[in-house]
């Protein structure tokens, strides 16, 4: 036997290079055996991992409990005007009609009786009303007559739960009118002379507002809007006093842009039935040396306290 066989014959192990060539490959599918492993491993681990792990989603919040406000009865003032007027009215000239919708309004109660020549009630208005108790109310309500007399009456309305449906329970009574308040003093008392250039300007806003005649926004601040009363129909607005809450009005200059001031203007106006006498509470304010009219605060001012 030739020396290579014996070499070839004795030697157990692949050529170097083979071998290591060899050997890397049974790694390389050893690993990639371990990596197919290893996912289908961590693919059901993953899987209860993801489940057993607490949920990030932000859950619903709960539903608001409805909140059951409280039931506000309407006032029955209305109500009542309309049955006193009624039960006044059941013995003229629409008798029948008036006591149909008086005992429709209060089935329990009597009507009246008067003399033939009873004087008919000519208004009804409803001064005060009051609730004494749960669903039971007290409405005063003042009845006029052609001679000038004015009589009050109590008519006691009850509610039902729903505060929506009223019924007179028992008839009227006769009851004293209410007592008239004392008027506080007034917070306008710095007097105006009648060529004050704050008079002048209020004068002529209120003749525009009233009469027609020249236009309102001249005399407005920047950003009022206000409409004139067009079917007044007065053909003169005379001014009768001006009085202001603050020493600043009776400046003889007018103050500096940004001043404010309240007005009272009391004028007569005159139209084809006659003279009115009538009173405007005012905003007033300055801008580029003139007075500029910023509110009409009538029906919404109160008087007294420092004019703020």
């Amino acid at each position: 036997m030739s020396p290579a066989n014996k070499v070839r014959e004795g030697d157990a192990s692949p050529p170097t290079a083979a071998g290591a060539v060899l050997h890397t490959m049974y790694r390389r599918v050893r690993l990639g055996r371990l990596a197919v492993l290893g996912a289908l491993a961590t693919g059901p681990l993953a899987l209860t991992v993801a489940v057993m792990a607490p949920s990030s989603t932000v859950s619903a919040a709960p539903k608001p409990t409805p909140v059951k406000l409280p039931v506000v009865p309407a006032d029955p003032s209305g109500y009542a005007e309309v049955f006193l007027s009624a039960w006044l009215r059941s013995v003229g000239k629409d008798a029948d009609a008036q006591a149909l919708v008086a005992q429709a309004m209060a089935p329990s109660v009597a009507l009246p009786d008067p003399v033939e020549d009873a004087q008919p009630v000519r208004d009804v208005h409803a001064v005060r009303s009051a609730e004494h108790r749960d669903g039971r109310w007290s409405v005063t309500v003042a009845a006029q007559y052609p001679d000038g007399t004015v009589r009050y009456y109590a008519v006691p309305v009850v509610a039902d739960k729903s505060g929506g449906a009223f019924a007179v329970e028992e008839a009227p009574g006769r009851v004293a009118g209410p007592v008239t308040a004392e008027v506080p003093t007034s917070a306008y008392g710095v007097s105006l002379p009648s060529d004050s250039e704050l008079t002048r300007t209020a004068g002529e806003f209120l003749k525009a507002y009233l009469s027609g005649e020249g236009q309102v926004d001249r005399y407005l601040a920047p950003g009022v809007s206000l409409s004139g009363v067009n079917s007044a129909g007065y053909k003169e607005i005379a001014v009768q006093e001006a009085a202001a809450d603050g020493d600043a009005a009776a400046a003889e200059q007018v103050p500096a842009d940004g001043t404010k001031i309240r007005l009272l203007v009391e004028v007569t106006a005159t139209d084809s039935a006659g003279e009115w006498p009538l009173s405007y509470e005012l905003q007033m304010s300055t801008r580029a040396g003139r007075w500029e009219v910023a509110a009409l605060l009538s029906g919404a001012t109160v008087r007294g306290g420092d004019g703020s």
